[in-house]
C-alpha cells in the first residue's frame, strides 16, 4: 500500500500558497470589476449631462445672436455679429484648454486595484 499521507504532506503547503495566491488574484479581479462598473456609470452620467448642457446652450446661443443681430439690424448688424463671432471664438478656446486640461489632470484609472497589488506584493516579499 502507498502512503498517500506523506505526498499529500508534501503539496499541502504549496496548495494553500497556491490556494492563496488565487483567492487574492480573484479578489483582485472583482474589484477591476466594480471599478469597471463604477467608472462607465460615471462617465456615461458625465457624457449624458455634458451633451444636455451643449444642446442647451448651443440653443441659447443661437437666440441670443438673433437678438443681437435684429437689435443693431438697422445700425451695426455687421459689427454686432463680428463681435458675437469673436466673443464665441474666445470662450470656444477657453472651454478646449479647459478640457484638454481636466484630460490631462485625470485620476489614474484602476487605482485602488494597483495600490492592493503592490500591498500583496510586498506581503510576499516580507515571507
Amino acid at each position: 500500500m502507498i502512503d498517500t499521507h506523506s505526498h499529500s504532506g508534501d503539496r499541502g503547503p504549496l496548495r494553500r500558497i497556491l490556494s492563496s495566491f488565487f483567492s487574492i488574484l480573484q479578489t483582485r479581479l472583482e474589484l477591476v470589476g466594480i471599478e469597471l462598473a463604477e467608472e462607465k456609470d460615471r462617465l456615461l452620467l458625465v457624457l449624458f449631462m455634458g451633451l444636455a448642457a451643449m444642446m442647451l446652450a448651443t440653443m441659447a446661443l443661437i437666440a441670443l445672436t438673433a437678438l443681437i443681430a435684429i437689435a443693431f439690424w438697422d445700425t451695426y448688424r455687421w459689427q454686432a455679429l463680428a463681435g458675437i463671432t469673436v466673443v464665441y471664438a474666445i470662450a470656444a478656446i477657453a472651454f478646449a484648454l479647459k478640457a484638454r486640461s481636466g484630460l490631462r489632470n485625470a485620476p489614474m484609472i484602476f487605482e485602488a486595484t494597483l495600490h492592493e497589488f503592490q500591498k500583496d506584493r510586498e506581503i510576499f516579499r516580507k515571507r
